[in-house]
């Protein structure tokens, strides 16, 4: 009965194996090795040594076979059980066997025990294993920027597990979802492979939605002229779900590399902006002028003029009234935006009458309307006259000063009472 189900454990073992190579990526010669050296290993514990064994493996049939050879010594002369077989214990095995021959016998690998069959399932599982993260590792980190179509298969609060074609997991975390992003199990994904991390020798392969590495890739699958080398994307900036903004270079003066990458009518562009959930993407020409390309980067805002500040990354930017709304744009987004594809840090003003300049008033004038600490705030920031705070965006105000909405439209009002009277 025991060495029954013995032989039941190796046959499972063996199955289980055979159904490894048909499902995992893992060439035949390579799984024949490992194979061969679980079993080396076990019989060098049994026997101290494994190099008089033959191991022969077959994983298309699920089978395998041991044999050992030993030497014929005579009776009474054996020195190694191993190693070497006496006489008549050889002539049992063929009555025609003499001293000095070689005797090749095969073994029954269940008459080792239960112990030896459960070692070498589990030496066989981590080896296996071990085979599956490097086929896996070695797959993947060298696709890092590539985008990949995977299936759904969990949905848990922090991520969202995907495979792929051949089963392998992939992780999309809550961080890299666009937030619009909803998921259903078994439907088609597509990200960009963001990295691959291998600690321990055990992948994870972490996946993107956000990254700008996303659109770039969505931008040269649809645009012939990006992954012909005419145009080439030279910076990205995203808010995902939202905006984006996009700089790119011609290097053909007949190509226009904004409307060749937004295409007749938004053509180009409607099935990108559909995969982003939405996401309004603004293309605009990329420049090495700095302030040109902040100007361009504030569109849809018409810029009067620019003050740079090149060692600090800082740029001042005054704008007509009117204009201010739009630089700024719905919750700070298009300034976010440009200074994220400009590099440079963006504070915007409205523009000054250089006329009535000699009519302003310093904020120290209205210390007993306005708190000193009030005062000291925004004088922090760089604004010293009423007509200067008056001048800047009030979201300025309450973000870089560190101010109460209220207390900052309280500001507003006594300024402009003084300058209404």
């Amino acid at each position: 009965m025991a060495a029954k189900k013995q032989g039941e454990e190796t046959i499972s073992m063996i199955d289980t194996f055979r159904e490894f190579k048909e499902t995992k990526n893992i060439d035949r010669t390579t799984l024949v090795s490992v194979l061969e050296e679980s079993f080396r290993n076990v019989l060098a514990k049994i026997f101290g040594s494994d190099e008089n064994f033959d191991v022969i493996v077959n994983p298309d049939k699920g089978d395998f076979e041991i044999y050992r050879n030993r030497v014929v010594v005579a009776d009474g002369e054996v020195e190694d059980e191993n190693k070497e077989i006496s006489l008549t214990e050889a002539q049992k095995i063929e009555p025609d066997y003499e001293v000095g021959e070689d005797v090749s016998e095969k073994v029954d690998f269940n008459k080792f025990g239960r112990r030896a069959i459960l070692t070498l399932r589990q030496t066989l599982a981590s080896k296996i294993l071990e085979l599956e993260h490097d086929s896996l590792y070695n797959k993947y980190k060298d696709r890092v920027g590539q985008v990949i179509s995977g299936e759904v298969y969990q949905m848990w609060k922090r991520e969202v597990l995907i495979v792929d074609d051949e089963n392998n997991e992939l992780i999309l975390p809550k961080a890299e979802q666009i937030p619009a992003d909803q998921y259903r199990k078994g439907e088609t994904v597509r990200a960009v492979i963001l990295r691959v991390d291998n600690e321990n020798n055990n992948p994870k392969i972490i996946l993107s939605r956000t990254s700008p590495m996303f659109l770039e890739r969505l931008l040269e699958a649809e645009v012939p002229e990006i992954s012909d080398g005419l145009i080439a994307i030279r910076k990205i900036a995203r808010m995902p779900g939202d905006r984006a903004k996009v700089a790119v270079e011609s290097f053909d003066e007949r190509i226009d590399p904004v409307g060749a990458c937004v295409g007749v009518k938004g053509s180009r562009v409607h099935g990108i902006v559909r995969e982003l959930c939405n996401e309004n993407i603004d293309v605009i020409n990329y420049t090495s002028n700095v302030k040109l390309f902040i100007q361009r980067a504030l569109s849809p805002a018409k810029v009067s003029s620019i003050n740079i500040d090149e060692e600090n990354h800082k740029a001042e930017v005054y704008l007509q009234p009117e204009e201010v709304s739009l630089a700024i744009g719905r919750g700070g987004m298009n300034i976010k935006l440009a200074s994220m594809l400009t590099e440079y840090t963006i504070d915007v003003f409205r523009e000054i009458d250089e006329n009535a300049a000699d009519e302003d008033i310093y904020l120290e004038e209205f210390s007993d309307e306005i708190d000193q600490w009030v005062i000291d705030a925004i004088k922090s920031i760089g604004l010293d006259t009423a007509k200067q705070v008056l001048n800047a965006p009030r979201e300025m105000l309450i973000e870089k000063a560190d101010l109460e909405e209220e207390t900052v439209d309280n500001v507003l009002n006594v300024l402009r009472a003084e300058f209404e009277q």
